[in-house]
């Protein structure tokens, strides 16, 4: 079975969806699972992990609406304010929905060390209470907290978004490369190859581009702990869904069938429990 571990939908709002600058215009406007369904199906893809866009409770609510219509959405990555005082309250309510598997927060606009504050651990050790997955969206420099907030927790299922965001038209930097081996030493964080058609300059692109960050994602996470993501509809301000499948699949089916599938979708399945 394949599986896109990482994708989003969205009813756009103008001033909600201010974080979507004026070069990637084609998404603004709506996404919803009618407009992916199609999509996956030319792509053999057989379901989804839908992840939160908006920080609030409502966002995680509409994904959940989604999922009980769409059964190819196979989870939900939603929102929950870690730092509130009815969490364990929030977190037991969501969790009645087994398509609720886990929480993203948009640490990347967050202050480096925002997800060390206590509150924010005083969170995380109650988010531990419901074997949930947290999904991490953090930027290079948020990396070496990361890999502290991880080593506190490591009983916690933690997944990095989109590699940190590397520059992929400059190549590896030896700083990131040097943050994710740590982070990969970690054998509680898993990693998505996601959301890498737009950390390209212009959006300007070649598949091979994308082969080295894969390489060395294999090597430091192996492949057990990698998954496909594409970060529709995000990704279509850089290129094509079948972009991020090709570009994918054509690098990993160089190695063998198992780590293949492991890769497009085993993985995920195993990670999110779906």
């Amino acid at each position: 079975m394949r599986i896109d571990s990482h994708q989003h939908f969205w009813k756009f709002e103008k001033e909600k969806d201010a974080w979507i600058p004026d070069e990637m215009s084609v998404i603004r406007k709506d996404f919803f699972p009618e407009n992916l369904k199609p999509v996956l199906e030319r792509n053999k893809v057989n379901g989804c992990v839908a992840v939160q866009a908006a920080p609030t409770e409502n966002e995680t609510k509409f994904l959940l609406n989604l999922a009980k219509e769409y059964e190819f959405i196979k989870g939900v990555i939603g929102w929950v304010d870690f730092t509130g005082d009815n969490l364990e309250e929030r977190l037991a309510y969501f969790s009645k929905d087994p398509k609720f598997k886990g929480v993203r927060h948009l640490l990347q606009a967050k202050p480096a060390g925002y997800m060390l504050q206590p509150q924010f651990l005083k969170g995380m050790e109650a988010f531990g209470n419901f074997n949930l997955t947290y999904d991490l969206l953090v930027l290079e420099n948020q990396l070496a907290n990361t890999i502290e907030l991880v080593s506190n927790f490591p009983n916690q299922k933690f997944v990095l978004n989109h590699l940190a965001k590397p520059n992929v038209s400059k190549g590896i930097s030896k700083k990131w490369k040097e943050l994710i081996t740590k982070l990969a030493d970690k054998k509680n964080v898993s990693c998505k190859l996601s959301g890498l058609l737009t950390e390209t300059e212009n959006f300007n692109w070649k598949p091979k581009d994308f082969y080295p960050f894969f390489e060395f994602a294999l090597e430091v996470f192996g492949s057990d702990r990698l998954m496909f993501g594409s970060d529709w509809p995000v990704s279509l301000a850089a290129g094509q869904y079948s972009d991020t499948v090709n570009i994918t699949e054509d690098f990993f089916k160089t190695r063998n069938e198992i780590v293949l599938e492991k890769i497009m979708g085993l993985n995920a399945i195993n990670f999110y429990q779906l």
